[in-house]
């Protein structure tokens, strides 16, 4: 199977590593034109000066910072009032590690900026393209921790699982204009992200941050941690036509680390 995004014009949030460097990668391999989102210019600079390009594709970024919400929305809006998109990847910086009893209502707050207003506000601006057109394909960088809660991440726990519940609702609503809504549930990757959450979850417990890994990876079926490049593979297979009777659904991607069915 042989997939082409040629002509199509994909946002791509927290893409300066990582998860989402992963997704814009293979989605302008596959022909599309991205624009990064993050908040390390030097990083988003050198990523769109190393993206595969033809003569029909053109990659930007924009530096947005997501924990400032009021600035992120001016320059969203800013971006849009210009630019229209075809695929939309929903992927922010996460919250700060924690359990419930470390939380206060602030930190909550905070959260749902990040996670939930950031998401639903830039859906919006991306939706009025996609309606026209009869067209689009929106992916959320969720987690598994929405199935199985994760005792040190009480913040994204919460409102990760708002998120989804929300795209299924926005799912329902726009399916009959050609425009799928799906959340991929994230496990353990290879990335920085999991390297700092490892760093603290070894210090809480007094062992080295080998043996934290070394849990991770048992803790899976295939005994790994994932690499970035597999989830490119699946968000540019829901970003295409292929996936067009994909729509509302949670995907995990995680090894087979949920025991839940």
């Amino acid at each position: 199977m042989r997939i082409s995004l040629n002509g199509k014009k994909a946002l791509i949030g927290g893409s300066s590593g990582g998860i989402g460097k992963a997704i814009a990668e293979q989605l302008a391999n596959s022909g599309a034109s991205v624009t990064l989102l993050a908040r390390n210019e030097e990083k988003l600079r050198s990523i769109v000066k190393d993206l595969p390009t033809d003569t029909s594709q053109k990659h930007s970024y924009l530096v947005v910072d997501y924990a400032d919400f009021e600035a992120y929305k001016k320059i969203i809006s800013s971006y849009f009032e210009n630019h229209s998109i075809d695929i939309l990847v929903n992927n922010t910086q996460g919250p700060a590690s924690g359990g419930a009893l470390d939380k206060g209502i602030e930190d909550y707050q905070q959260a749902f900026d990040l996670l939930f207003k950031s998401v639903v506000f830039t859906t919006e601006l991306a939706l009025n393209n996609m309606l026209a057109n009869k067209w689009g394909r929106i992916i959320n960088v969720a987690s598994v921790s929405v199935k199985e809660p994760l005792s040190y991440l009480v913040l994204s726990n919460s409102i990760r699982a708002a998120v989804v519940t929300w795209a299924k609702s926005l799912a329902i609503d726009v399916g009959a204009s050609g425009i799928t809504v799906n959340n991929v549930l994230t496990g353990y990757f290879n990335t920085d992200r999991i390297t700092q959450l490892n760093a603290i979850k070894a210090q809480k417990l007094g062992v080295s941050e080998e043996e934290v890994l070394q849990a991770m990876e048992d803790s899976t079926a295939v005994k790994r941690i994932g690499d970035p490049k597999e989830y490119g593979y699946l968000a540019t297979f829901l970003a295409s036509d292929r996936a067009s009777f994909i729509t509302g659904t949670n995907i995990p991607i995680d090894g087979g680390y949920l025991r839940s069915l």
